[in-house]
């Protein structure tokens, strides 16, 4: 079957500051309340996870994750609220993309089938 795929990102003063990827991370830190623990589980290292927050918070003028250092309670990381209402916007803005992506290939190509008939 014939599909068709989009990558959506966010650029500040032509530089990449957010998409697909770091929506992935932002999430992980939500669930995991962990940088670290959100670096393994979409697969990049603590010290690029953290690189792509601070040029995020950077770039977008906006603190999006609060970090605590370890120690003997331990450390952890959430998100702050910009960061979550940031994220509810891209995925809304990612979602209204895709639907309009959809509804024009449907016109352009038509229903494909397997092997393109």
């Amino acid at each position: 079957m014939i599909d068709i795929r989009s990558k959506i990102w966010i650029e500040v003063d032509g530089e990449p500051v957010f998409g697909r990827g770091r929506r992935f991370l932002l999430r992980a830190i939500s669930e995991h309340g962990s940088i670290n623990k959100a670096a393994k589980d979409v697969k990049i290292s603590y010290r690029k996870a953290l690189s792509y927050i601070q040029n995020m918070e950077q770039r977008l003028r906006v603190k999006l994750v609060e970090r605590k250092a370890g120690g003997r309670n331990g450390g952890g990381a959430k998100l702050t609220k910009e960061a979550i209402e940031f994220l509810k916007k891209y995925e809304r803005l990612e979602e209204g993309v895709n639907e309009i992506l959809d509804k024009k290939f449907r016109r352009v190509f038509g229903k494909q089938k397997k092997g393109g008939k």
